[in-house]
Formats: C-alpha cells, structure tokens, sequence
C-alpha cells in the first residue's frame, strides 16, 4: 500500500467505504477520466477495489467529434474489458440558463439512471476544478453554500456521488497520463473562452499563479472552510425546521417571523433546498419577509423560481406554480359502468359509479350524491357564479364563496376545487361538500363520486 501514489491511495481509501455498492464511472475520454478509468481498472484487477464497475459516457451531440469521443469510449472499455452504458442526451436552450449548466443537469441525470439501485457515482474532478466552481460562485455573489464548491461525497436521491480527487491537481493528473503513456480526447469547446469556466481556466487562474503560485491549494482551503461554516448553518437551519414546521410543505408563520433576518434566510434556503427548489435571490428573501408582516387577512405569495410560497392564515405553505383551470368544463356521459374524467393541471382524476348496477370504485374516499334526472346535463366545472347554496354540513344557506372561506380551504385552493352541476345548478364541490337538496335518501340510488 506503501508504494500507491496519491491518485491510486485517494481512490482506494473513498471507494472501500463502501464495498457493496456498484460504481459508475463519469466518463468523457478527456484526460481526467481517462486517469480516472484506467486507474480504476487497474485497481480493481489487483483486487485492491472489489466494487463491480460500469462505465458511462454521456453522448451531448453538441460537438462535430461526438461520435469520435464515443468511438473512443467503446475501444477504451473494450480493451479494458469494462462495460460502457452510452447516454445520448437532448440539451435545449432555456432563458436564464447556460448551455454549460443545462449540458451538466443532462449528464448528471444519465449518470443516475445507470442503475435503479444505489450506486457510487464517480467523476475525475480535481483540486483546479475546485478553484475554478469557487470563482464562478464568487462571481455570482454566491454564499458559504456556493463558495464552499464541490463537495468530495454528496448524496444524489439514492446514489452517493463521490469526487476522491479533489486534492490533485490537473498537473499531477497530466503527468499520470503521460508516465502511462495513455491518450484521450481534447474538447474543443475547452479553449472557448466565451464560457465563463473556460475564461477562469485559461486567462484568471494562470495570471493568479504567476503571482501566488499556491493559489490553488489556498482556494481549495478557503472552500472547506465555507463548507464547514455552512455544515453548521444546516445544523441550525434543521433545529428552526423542527419547531417552525407545520407540515412537510409549510411552516409556522408567527414563529418563523420572531427570527433574526439571518436566521429567517438561512431557514427558507434550507426549507427549499430540501423540496430541491431554486434558491431565492437575496431581494426574493427581503420581499417575503415583508410579505409575511402583511394584515392576517391578506394572503401574500412570492414566486420562488418554478414554486410560490403562500401565506394562508399562520401558515406559510410552498406549492407549484398553477395553471388557472377557470374554463374548463365537461359533460359526463354516465354509465352503469362508471366513468373516469382526468382534471387538467395535474388534479387528481375522478370516478363516477352508480350504485346500481354497482361498479368498483377506483379510490377510497367518495361522495354519495343523488342521481341526476333523465334529460339533465351532468358537468365538472372550475369556475361559479357565487351560488346560494345549503351544504350538508349547514342549517341554513349562504354563498358560495363565503363556504369555501368558512372551510379555510386557502385561496388558491378554492380555484381548483372542481363543482358538480346538473344543468346549471349547483350539486357538490368535489371533495368537500354536497347540497342538501341532492343528498341521496336510504332508498334512492345514487351516484358515488371518488378520488
């Protein structure tokens, strides 16, 4: 083991922490993962590794030599007799982000679904890889979270990620390449210096070591200790999550405010962090906590990326952004079959059965509601004209908006709530209540409506 250098030593000592898991290896064919696989098989015919292997290569298409790297991919494994898993993945362009980042999330998602079980996911990142992820947070203004860079293991859902060689340098990596007289692929892309990374690795970082030479370990210091300041801001953030949280999906208003401004941000970072939501910009933050000091009648929203946080009484609750579903209607054809009607927007479908001939309800909750007479049109629909109505649950009538309100079903709930109507008349508001002239009698047949 003596005789191991630091790439071999740094791999075997993060892989035998776990001797059971599979391995996938992130595999481009450029000169990081190509020391990376190499090593990894030679590790593994030695035995000094006992992890079965699969190696994955992510085929972006956005390169005229793609199926040249692929090529490459397929004689390196072959001749190293390891499997490859080729990904080929779409990377479209979306506003807001890079093709950078959206060429990463691809590849990160192939290399999760390699293998439905957990799995260690492996990349060749390096010690100036690190400093360079530091410099893009610190141009983005990023915090500890950001500036702490790449972690050396992260948890991927089930898969753990694992970068062992985080303490390498690109020149140690070079010269293993070079003394195992190995070749590999060059990305053109690399010397594009109109990618911010690109720009750092062949124009700022050189400038800075002519300067300091050590500036990459230093970086790579200045990392772990943001790491280490925001592993106690979690700490933190999970001991406010326990009180303040009502649900898993909201939290405690009155108390939530009561919190320093620091402690209120670092909480709603965490909060969303776990529900895997954007993270709010720093003005985002300020305006919710404004929002949340607003009269308890008002109910304040703040978009958060592709979520809102909504005030609803004491309670501060995070909910997908919404279609509005106020014009969708539909006639049902009953049968005695039953009938599934799929709502738009994600809404859970509804079954209508009759009791007669009794048909199997597909879902466990339903509503009895007394049978529509011969002729008159039965429909689902989103929106109303405030109604007078007498639930089943009330002695006397009141409007329709006015029950919805007196059952503290939150705003943006009560537009999504779908209403029965025979003709134009009123019948039930799915899930909720039914009319009390339409409540079925003990000897009447009637019509369940599940979901």
């Amino acid at each position: 083991m003596n005789a191991m250098n630091n790439i071999e030593s740094g791999l075997v000592s993060a892989i035998n922490k776990y001797p059971l898991l599979p391995l996938v290896i992130a595999y481009s064919g450029g000169v990081d993962s190509q020391v990376l696989l190499h090593t990894l098989a030679k590790l593994s015919q030695k035995k000094l590794i006992n992890n079965p292997i699969t190696v994955c290569h992510v085929n972006h298409g956005l390169s005229d030599n793609a199926q040249v790297w692929q090529e490459f991919a397929q004689q390196q494994c072959q001749q190293l007799n390891l499997p490859l898993v080729v990904c080929d993945v779409n990377v479209k362009a979306q506003k807001q982000k890079s093709l950078e980042a959206l060429a990463r999330d691809a590849r990160y998602q192939a290399l999760q679904d390699v293998n439905n079980d957990k799995s260690l996911i492996i990349t060749g990142h390096h010690s100036d890889d690190q400093s360079e992820t530091f410099l893009l947070a610190l141009k983005r203004g990023a915090g500890l979270k950001g500036l702490s860079a790449m972690k050396a293991e992260a948890y991927w859902g089930k898969h753990l990620l694992l970068r062992p060689l985080l303490d390498i340098s690109r020149e140690a990596i070079e010269l293993c390449a070079k003394k195992n007289e190995l070749s590999w692929v060059e990305d053109e892309s690399n010397s594009d210096t109109r990618f911010d990374r690109n720009f750092i690795r062949q124009q700022v970082m050189p400038l800075l070591k002519a300067r300091w030479p050590s500036i990459n370990n230093t970086i790579n210091r200045s990392a772990a200790h943001c790491l280490e300041g925001q592993e106690l801001l979690d700490e933190l953030a999970e001991q406010d999550l326990a009180r303040i949280e009502l649900t898993e999906k909201s939290l405690q208003v009155s108390l939530l405010i009561s919190l320093s401004k620091a402690r209120f941000n670092n909480l709603i970072r965490f909060f969303l962090a776990q529900h895997n939501c954007l993270m709010p910009s720093t003005e985002q933050l300020d305006q919710l906590q404004q929002q949340l000091l607003a009269n308890g009648d008002k109910n304040p929203e703040v978009k958060v990326g592709d979520h809102f946080l909504r005030r609803f009484k004491d309670s501060l609750l995070l909910t997908e952004i919404f279609s509005d579903v106020s014009d969708w209607q539909q006639v049902i054809k009953l049968s005695t079959e039953g009938v599934e009607v799929a709502l738009p927007d994600k809404l859970s479908p509804l079954f209508f059965s009759p009791s007669k001939p009794h048909s199997q309800s597909k879902v466990v909750t339903s509503q009895r509601i007394k049978l529509a007479e011969v002729g008159q049109v039965v429909s689902i629909r989103f929106s109303h004209n405030n109604p007078k109505c007498l639930p089943d649950y009330r002695q006397h009538s009141r409007n329709l908006k006015k029950v919805l309100q007196e059952l503290h079903i939150a705003p943006w709930q009560r537009k999504r709530i779908a209403f029965l109507y025979y003709d134009e008349v009123l019948v039930a508001a799915i899930g909720h209540f039914v009319c009390q002239s339409y409540m079925p009698k003990s000897n009447e047949d009637c019509l369940f409506v599940s979901r």
